[in-house]
Parts: C-alpha cells; structure tokens; sequence
C-alpha cells in the first residue's frame, strides 16, 4: 500500500471521529484542511431511501444556489433562427442545430449545460444514448427544453444546479468553492438539501433522506446531521 502523503494523513486525522455534525462544522473543517494548489470544489452527496428503478421514486430537480457554484459553467443550446440569437445574446457558448448534433455524434462534447428549444427535440432525441448517460439530456422537468432560452442559459451561468439520482440511491452536486465564506457555502449546502427535499417523490418509503455528506475535491469526506443540513430543521433548531 502507498504511503499517504502528509497533507492527506493530516486531513484524515482531522477528520477522525467526526460524524454528524452541524453544516458549519463540517464546513470550517473542509476549508481548514483544502490544501490542494487549486480552489478545491465543496461537493456534497445526500443518500436517499429511494429506488430509482421505480418511476414513482425518481428524484430530479433543479435549483439556484444564492451564493453561485464559483464554476464557470459551458452551456451549448439547439435552438433557430431568433431563438438562436437571444441565445447567443444571453451567453451561450455553442448554439446550433444539426451542425451541433453531428459534431456532439462525433465525440465533441465541450459543454456542461445543453438547452434545447422545443421544435429542437427531434434533432436532439437521436442524441440519448450520448447525453444521457452524462446527465446532459434536455428535460422540461428541469426547464431545459423550453422556448425561453435566455432565462435557461442566464439561469445556468448564474448558479443554477441540476440533480438526479443515480442508481444507488445518490445525488450528488458542486456546491461551491472551498474559497467561498463560510457562511456562503452553509447557505448553498442548506438550499440544496432543502430542493431535495421538496423533489421526495410520492413512491418514496420510510425515511428519505438518509445521509448527507461533504468534501471538498481532494479531501476525506465528514457525514452531517441530516436535520441541521435543511433550512427550516436549521432555523427551528436554533
């Protein structure tokens, strides 16, 4: 086994027999000990007591973190003609139609946002198997196909955080930078929990969400208290 470099074993160490603790705690522990040479990104994974497998438990939805994620995020939008334009006018990186589908068909992918018009779909629809497996597809559900394009391009480059669960029962997100304030991040943290949330759907069972846990990017993960990670639990705690 490799021995572990000393940043990583004093992280571990920090970390050591920390277990559901506050939002706060776990985030001056994530920033102290972010000692990578790059702004380290503050993820966070919620397990959820949902099997995907079943349509009546899918979990998907969307929201605007008030502190931004502090990525820049590529957003690619098949859209026409005016659509097209106030596309480009609103920020989009890379608009296009069939051009954009067959280069996406060749193996160029250099977005990490696609928005799609609704007349686009059938253009879009042969790219399934190729965005969908990247969490890239254009979903109504989660306003990405939708024929006000600039709010949706605006509303990605702005914060805007997508979630799905994948097939373990996970979500998991960006949800900001270990530069960020402290306070910010807690914000972020809480406004994600509570869109997951709100996102139970009516198959779920028993308890929802079971853990919430955050790292930063290169950095051991800390589990926090489940009611302390939602803004009303938070508040009304307090």
């Amino acid at each position: 086994m490799a021995k572990l470099g000393k940043r990583t074993r004093a992280a571990r160490e920090a970390f050591a027999g920390k277990d559901n603790i506050t939002v706060e705690d776990a985030v001056a522990l994530i920033k102290a000990n972010a000692s990578a040479k790059f702004d380290e990104t503050v993820e966070i994974a919620v397990n959820l007591g949902v099997d995907p497998r079943h349509a009546d438990q899918m979990v998907r939805g969307k929201v605007s973190l008030p502190n931004g994620t502090g990525k820049e995020v590529r957003v690619a939008v098949f859209a026409r003609g005016d659509k097209a334009e106030e596309a480009k006018k609103a920020g989009a990186d890379i608009v296009g139609a069939e051009d954009l589908m067959e280069t996406i068909q060749g193996g160029k992918i250099d977005f990490d946002r696609c928005i799609a018009t609704p007349d686009m779909m059938p253009i879009v629809g042969r790219l399934g198997k190729v965005l969908g497996p990247r969490n890239l597809m254009p979903n109504p559900k989660v306003g990405t196909v939708t024929p006000d394009v600039a709010a949706a391009v605006e509303a990605a480059k702005g914060g805007e955080v997508q979630f799905k669960v994948e097939k373990a029962g996970v979500v998991h997100a960006g949800v900001g930078k270990a530069s960020f304030d402290a306070e910010k991040l807690a914000e972020n943290i809480r406004a994600f929990c509570d869109a997951v949330a709100k996102a139970k759907p009516a198959g779920a069972k028993g308890t929802y969400m079971k853990r919430v846990s955050l790292s930063s990017t290169m950095g051991p993960g800390v589990s926090v208290d489940v009611a302390n990670a939602t803004e009303a639990q938070a508040v009304a705690a307090e």
